[in-house]
């Protein structure tokens, strides 16, 4: 699939938000965590920290847990989130060091059947300077029937949309988080009432 910008300008990608709070002094330790140790590569970097949130960072749904977490330093905060904030945080790892990194959706069925509804769900774009183009990394958590992983090669993301059942996979980069999916988070108390009832369903 072609990938399409919001923005031609890529310092767009790199800005700071209040749900992705790069400067916040857990972001930063984090980051330099991350960094220690590495050669001198963005390319090891943007592996490392993905695979810090895939990996490190729990989906609420998956540990059946009730916090909702929302901006970059909540969600390492508590080490857990939704694809929303854990895409929050992916983002604040990687802008804090330059890196153009931006927000991806797809429309999926919520459960196994059509009839359990659909919900919007988050991934991330980041820009491989030495590749010279765009790729999407799915942080939601590996678990059974769930298999994500960075890779320059072939898309390895959590999902695959599939038309047929009316799922959707949307090419655009967003710089921002969509307003829908952030607002729910702030809307709710209960993280899987929130979950099974009220995620956005389409953008």
């Amino acid at each position: 699939m072609k990938l399409i910008c919001e923005s031609l300008e890529k310092e767009d990608y790199t800005q700071e938000l209040l749900e992705v709070n790069f400067t916040h002094p857990l972001i930063q330790q984090k980051v330099r965590e991350l960094k220690s140790g590495l050669p001198h590569s963005s390319l090891e970097y943007i592996k490392k920290a993905y695979e810090f949130v895939r990996d490190e960072v729990s989906h609420s749904w998956d540990i059946q847990s009730r916090i909702i977490t929302k901006t970059a330093s909540e969600a390492l905060k508590e080490k857990e989130g939704i694809c929303y904030s854990k895409c929050n945080l992916l983002a604040a790892l990687l802008r804090a060091e330059g890196i153009p990194t931006g927000f991806c959706y797809q429309r999926l069925i919520l459960g196994d059947t059509i009839d359990t509804g659909y919900c919007i769900h988050a991934l991330n774009a980041v820009y491989i300077k030495i590749e010279k183009r765009w790729i999407r990394l799915d942080a939601r958590g590996n678990k059974e029937g769930v298999q994500a992983d960075f890779s320059l090669k072939k898309e390895k993301l959590a999902f695959t949309a599939n038309s047929a059942r009316g799922e959707v996979d949307y090419s655009l980069i967003y710089t921002k988080p969509h307003k829908e999916t952030m607002d729910v988070l702030s809307q709710h108390e209960d993280c899987l009432d929130m979950y099974l009832h009220h995620l956005p369903t389409e953008l």
